[in-house]
């Protein structure tokens, strides 16, 4: 049985994660802005958890690091203890939205690589003072290689993606084990309005694969599982070739 941190879990797909985590048994505490929402995951998640399941509710927003820490340890607190920490919470635009709107692109920008990776750090030392444990993060198959539709924000992700790596190398040995997520196009809020690509992934579907790389420890999964073949096509095309595709 896992404690388990997630924050983003009041949508998305950290609330598709938390569902699964729930539904085995594992206490959760759910990390996300907003009252109402905290509160409605709860208590969806009591609802589908098995009998035992302590689920929790803290307020913690991606866009205030000073709520990183007093969250984290609420948490440990209130779950009798803290071995997982998963960050699904994120910012999203297209790229034509950002060149449009610098303020906009600031915040995708700090929210995507900076606060993500501050918060990261928060949990990197609660969990290793606990003696190790699990941070899972999502990054984004944007992160793997420079593409036109996706400049900046496939920048943020390619940062938090070689964070996570550099963490591992790191700390592994010490009891962290580092899982970086790598979503294709999955059908969520955050991708309402836009074009479905091949090899669209449901939440669901997506939250069963990386649940099953946490409890493995994998260090880099992708999901859905097709998007590492797809990825490593892409990143072995030519620059010149980049120029010209539209992906």
């Amino acid at each position: 049985m896992k404690r388990v941190a997630v924050l983003g879990a009041t949508r998305g797909m950290g609330r598709a994660l938390a569902r699964r985590f729930a539904e085995r048994g594992d206490f959760v505490a759910v990390l996300g802005r907003g009252d109402d929402e905290v509160k409605r995951s709860v208590a969806d998640l009591e609802a589908r958890g098995v009998p035992g399941t302590r689920v929790v509710g803290v307020p913690c927003d991606l866009e205030q690091p000073e709520s990183f820490k007093p969250a984290l340890e609420a948490a440990e607190q209130r779950l009798d203890g803290l071995d997982t920490v998963v960050v699904t919470a994120g910012a999203f635009a297209t790229q034509e939205q950002l060149e449009r709107d610098p303020a906009l692109a600031a915040k995708v920008l700090t929210v995507d690589f900076a606060n993500t990776v501050l918060f990261c750090e928060e949990a990197r030392k609660k969990l290793l003072m606990r003696g190790g444990g699990t941070l899972c993060a999502f990054s984004s198959v944007a992160g793997d290689r420079g593409r036109s539709p996706v400049v900046m924000y496939g920048a943020a992700k390619a940062g938090l993606s070689a964070y996570l790596e550099g963490l591992d190398h790191k700390y592994r040995r010490e009891g962290l084990v580092t899982v970086c997520v790598k979503p294709g196009f999955v059908r969520t809020g955050m991708t309402d309005g836009l074009k479905t690509p091949p090899f669209a992934g449901e939440p669901e579907d997506v939250a069963q694969v990386v649940l099953e790389a946490i409890d493995a420890g994998t260090p880099v999964v992708y999901a859905p599982p097709v998007w590492r073949a797809v990825m490593t096509a892409i990143k072995a095309m030519p620059r010149f070739v980049m120029r010209r595709v539209k992906f």
